[in-house]
C-alpha cells in the first residue's frame, strides 16, 4: 500500500506541470472570458458594467455576426469531406510496401509542421493574378489549346475557347473561400494520412485474406473490410478536422482579411477584430462562446451520427 501511494505521488509530480500549465493558460483564461462576456468590457474604458445577456442578443440581431457563422459552416462543410476524403486516398497510396514509399510519407507530412503565416505567402504567390502559379500554368495549357485550336480550323471546325490568366482568387467572391478550402486539405493532409496510415496498420490481414478467398474484389475488401474497421479513425479525424475548420484564423488574416465583401469573415476572425481592433473584449468574448457552443454541437451530432453508423454496421 505504501509503495503504490508513493508511486501516486510521483505520477502527481510528472503530470502537475502541465496540470498546471492548462490551469494557467485554458482554464482560466476560459472563466474570465465567461465572466466578460456579462459585461460591456472595452479595453480602454474603466467602467465595466454588468449586461447580462445583452452581448449575445446584440449577436443574435448583427447580420455582419450572422454572415460570419454562415462562412464558418460553410467552409467547414466544404474542407472537411475534401480533407478526410483525400487524406484516406492519400493514406491507401502510401500505405503500400513500395520502394520509397517513406519519402512520399515524409513530403505529404512537411507542410503539416510548417507555420501557417509561411504556407499562406506561398499560397498568396500560388494565386496571384497573372504570375501566380496556377495562372501561369493555365497560360501554358492555353498555349497547348492554340495550337489544337489551330488543327481544328484547319478542317473546318470552330476553335477551342481560352482559359483565363488573370482571375484574382483572392479578391473574387466566387474563388476567395473556395481558395481557403484547397489550401486547408492542403496543409491538413499529412496529419490525417499519418492518423489513416496508423489504421490501415491495424486492420487483421487475416481478414483480406478471407475477402480473398470469398472472391471480393478490391472494392468490395474496401468497402466491406477496410472502412468498417478504418471508422473509429474516420471518427477521430473527421471530429478533429471539424473543430479545427471552425477555428480558421491565420490564413484569413495573413490572405483575405475576411474580404472579398466579407465572403470569408468567419467567426475567429470577426472575433480577432471586435477585441483588437474595436477593443469590444465583452462583446468578442460572447462571440468566443458562440463559437464554442457551435463547435460542441457540431461535434456531439457528428459523434451520434457515426456511433449509430457503427451500431448498424456491427448488427449486420
Amino acid at each position: 500500500m505504501t509503495t503504490r501511494r508513493a508511486s501516486n505521488w510521483r505520477g502527481y509530480v510528472f503530470i502537475g506541470p502541465a496540470t498546471l500549465y492548462v490551469a494557467v493558460f485554458s482554464l482560466v483564461p476560459m472563466i474570465l472570458a465567461a465572466y466578460m462576456s456579462f459585461h460591456r468590457w472595452h479595453l480602454l474604458k474603466p467602467d465595466k458594467p454588468f449586461v447580462g445577456l445583452a452581448n449575445y442578443k446584440v449577436l443574435a440581431e448583427d447580420p455582419f455576426f450572422r454572415n460570419a457563422v454562415y462562412n464558418t459552416l460553410l467552409y467547414a462543410a466544404l474542407s472537411v469531406p475534401l480533407g478526410v476524403v483525400t487524406s484516406l486516398a492519400v493514406a491507401l497510396l502510401v500505405s503500400r510496401p513500395l520502394r520509397g514509399v517513406g519519402l512520399f510519407r515524409t513530403l505529404f507530412y512537411i507542410p503539416g509542421v510548417c507555420s501557417q503565416v509561411a504556407i499562406s505567402m506561398v499560397w498568396i504567390w500560388i494565386l496571384l493574378p497573372e504570375v501566380g502559379l496556377i495562372n501561369y500554368c493555365l497560360g501554358h495549357l492555353n498555349e497547348v489549346l492554340a495550337a489544337f485550336d489551330a488543327g481544328l480550323r484547319a478542317v473546318g471546325l470552330s476553335g477551342l475557347g481560352r482559359l483565363s490568366t488573370s482571375t484574382n482568387f483572392l479578391n473574387d467572391t466566387p474563388w476567395a473561400l473556395l481558395a481557403l478550402v484547397a489550401m486547408s486539405a492542403w496543409i491538413g493532409l499529412g496529419p490525417r494520412m499519418i492518423i489513416f496510415v496508423a489504421g490501415l496498420h491495424s486492420i487483421p490481414k487475416a481478414l483480406y485474406e478471407a475477402a480473398i478467398l470469398d472472391g471480393c474484389t478490391a472494392w468490395q475488401r474496401f468497402r466491406y473490410v477496410t472502412l468498417p474497421q478504418l471508422a473509429p479513425t474516420t471518427l477521430f479525424v473527421t471530429v478533429t478536422t471539424t473543430i479545427a475548420a471552425c477555428q480558421l484564423f491565420t490564413p484569413v488574416y495573413m490572405m483575405t482579411k475576411g474580404g472579398p465583401r466579407r465572403t470569408t469573415d468567419v467567426v475567429l476572425y470577426h472575433v480577432y477584430r471586435e477585441a483588437w481592433q474595436k477593443f469590444e473584449l465583452g462583446m468578442a468574448s460572447a462571440q468566443s462562446y458562440v463559437l464554442f457552443a457551435m463547435i460542441m454541437l457540431i461535434a456531439m451530432v457528428q459523434l451520434w451520427f457515426m456511433r449509430q453508423g457503427l451500431r448498424a454496421e456491427e448488427a449486420r
